[in-house]
């Protein structure tokens, strides 16, 4: 009785995606698949499912477990969803008198030099209160595991915060034949020569331990900029926040009374899509941090990641292994097929395709499949979210077929030579090329 039930949850969840069926449709593409020397000098998968019929129609080690990269976000993006509702929180707040009291919610937003709506910025600024910060707890690391150290510096992996601020990175900006500017300008004194001269490419870099920063002694390119991630701490970001508003800001222990306010900053499906599209790995990680606070009323990731393995991993065909949100994780480990258990999830989620589709990139349009593939009869076909890290290049989303058909497949490489990723890349778009132009 408890397996009966369990197999109709399971349908009414993902409908007959576990069930793997075998196609006479497609086994051309099977062949080319078994054929190619390109994909087959690696381990691949493929997985191909029918949105209208609810079925898989091609299946290649699609229950083999992969390390997915970016295809992680497409998992944050159903918990965002889920547990963020419509609105991203940026600021919660309590006026006490001339005092005004206020916390983090995580939003990556506030003063990012790419996605401020201001809404925090000018709330803050126009306010004529003492602003005091009261620090949050953290309960996770300002790193996930799996995550690379020697890539401290790199901007793709800022730290993780409960009040981000800047992106949680420095921007440096090429002024004249040898000097950088720094945005927010409070770094420009931790900004010094190496030591010694090099000799050479130009180079950048900060301290592991502190933010000082190092640039060589070499012409600085014409409008080079650069991002590179600060140890953040409260006190740094009072700091930031005191200099920005251009008055004094202070650090406050206050225990969080039951009447505070939430002000939004913008909408979730933009966030998304800000997310999705240049695979942006701390909108991503803090998208968690958000979802912990509005669920539990912490900072706790792992609570999020047990949220998504009882309540939505325990009914897709494999065992999901995921440890960020963001995919720069090596131990995150899945299969073709739950990443199109995940992509049904999203199409029952988001039933209007316009808008589903919208939280992808287009390929031959944007975001990182822009000159991945061309239009087809002047539009395009392809609507995915990319995965790319050493040795692993995925592509998984959603595919139109020039007859209508509606598919969501995955398609990932692991453990190939890090060169050939272009070859590669062009081999899966002539097949997912095929596939549109055939069915």
């Amino acid at each position: 009785m408890k397996n009966f039930l369990r197999t109709i949850l399971l349908l009414w969840l993902i409908p007959f995606s576990t069930l793997i069926v075998k196609s006479q449709d497609f086994e051309d593409v099977y062949r080319m698949l078994q054929e190619s020397k390109i994909l087959n000098d690696h381990f691949y998968g493929f997985s191909l499912y029918d949105l209208n019929a609810n079925k898989f129609v091609l299946d290649v080690n699609g229950n083999k477990h992969f390390t997915p990269a970016s295809n992680t976000k497409m998992y944050t993006t159903y918990a965002a969803l889920e547990l963020l509702g419509d609105s991203i929180p940026g600021l919660e707040y309590a006026e006490r008198g001339d005092s005004l009291l206020i916390w983090g919610t995580g939003d990556p937003t506030f003063l990012h030099n790419r996605l401020d709506t201001r809404v925090v910025y000018n709330f803050l600024k126009r306010t004529n209160k003492t602003i005091y910060v009261v620090p949050g707890t953290m309960k996770n690391k300002f790193y996930a595991h799996g995550w690379a150290m020697e890539d401290f510096e790199a901007y793709y992996q800022p730290e993780i915060s409960t009040f981000p601020i800047y992106g949680n990175v420095v921007t440096f900006r090429q002024r004249g034949y040898n000097h950088l500017n720094t945005s927010p300008g409070i770094f420009q004194k931790d900004l010094d020569f190496l030591p010694e001269p090099k000799t050479g490419d130009f180079e950048l870099s900060r301290s592991f331990r502190s933010n000082v920063f190092w640039m060589s002694k070499r012409p600085v390119p014409n409008d080079y900029v650069n991002e590179v991630p600060f140890i953040y701490s409260d006190s740094l970001f009072v700091k930031l926040l005191s200099d920005t508003l251009g008055k004094k800001v202070n650090l406050l222990t206050y225990k969080k009374p039951n009447d505070t306010k939430i002000l939004y900053s913008g909408e979730t499906k933009n966030l998304i899509r800000e997310m999705m599209l240049p695979s942006d790995n701390f909108i991503a990680e803090q998208f968690l941090m958000m979802c912990s606070w509005k669920q539990y009323g912490q900072f706790d990731t792992y609570l999020v990641r047990d949220w998504m393995k009882n309540k939505v991993y325990k009914f897709f065909s494999n065992e999901v292994a995921i440890f960020d949100g963001s995919g720069l994780s090596s131990y995150n480990k899945v299969t073709p097929q739950n990443n199109v258990d995940l992509l049904v999830l999203l199409k029952n989620k988001i039933p209007d395709e316009r808008v589903r589709f919208r939280l992808f990139p287009a390929g031959g349009v944007d975001g990182t499949l822009k000159r991945t593939y061309s239009k087809d009869q002047g539009e395009p076909f392809v609507f995915a979210k990319t995965g790319t890290i050493t040795s692993v290049y995925n592509q998984s989303g959603y595919l139109v077929t020039r007859s209508g058909r509606r598919l969501a497949f995955s398609f990932m490489n692991n453990n190939y030579i890090d060169d050939r990723a272009s070859e590669i890349r062009k081999e899966m778009a002539k097949i997912i090329t095929y596939i549109r132009q055939t069915y």
